[in-house]
């Protein structure tokens, strides 16, 4: 059976696409969630109309991601943390730590998943961290790990 996907069914293919399924498939479980209709000369229109806003979507998420990523490009964050010996810190500062202090010095939110840091930070000095905010929307950001003196409180 001709369907028209309405939107993205994984296995299958992305909203817009005209696929060929088995006619339980689209009759049980396609139909009634309104993932898909039958193909139809109107339909065909409407798979036309929905490829077009599906593209018109993605360049938008790309534009957005993209000028996330040139907004980022290059800032720097600065932590203060305790450190014994070899410039080891005490504790350590994660991407959760990082994203925070991203969003305060950059003023916009940033997920913590985009941040590219396989462990936590835990020495002292300078650390060039990549964040990849979309599939070629990729800034690369420094985060500086200074000393703490004995009286200051912890600025986090």
């Amino acid at each position: 059976m001709q369907v028209l996907l309405l939107k993205d069914v994984e296995g299958v293919g992305h909203a817009g696409d005209i696929k060929h399924v088995a006619g339980g498939y689209a009759s049980n479980f396609l139909f009634p969630r309104n993932l898909a209709m039958p193909a139809s000369e109107g339909a065909l229109k409407q798979a036309k109309t929905i490829r077009e806003a599906t593209e018109r979507r993605q360049q938008r998420k790309s534009d957005e991601a993209k000028e996330l990523a040139a907004r980022l490009d290059g800032q720097v964050v600065v932590f203060k943390a305790k450190a014994g010996e070899g410039d080891r810190l005490y504790g350590s500062i994660t991407g959760h730590d990082v994203a925070e202090a991203l969003a305060k010095v950059a003023g916009t939110e940033v997920d913590h998943r985009f941040l590219v840091l396989e462990h936590p930070i835990k020495t002292l000095g300078e650390h060039e961290v990549p964040v990849k905010v979309a599939s070629g929307a990729t800034a690369k950001i420094r985060v500086r790990v200074e000393r703490q003196d004995e009286e200051e409180q912890p600025a986090r």
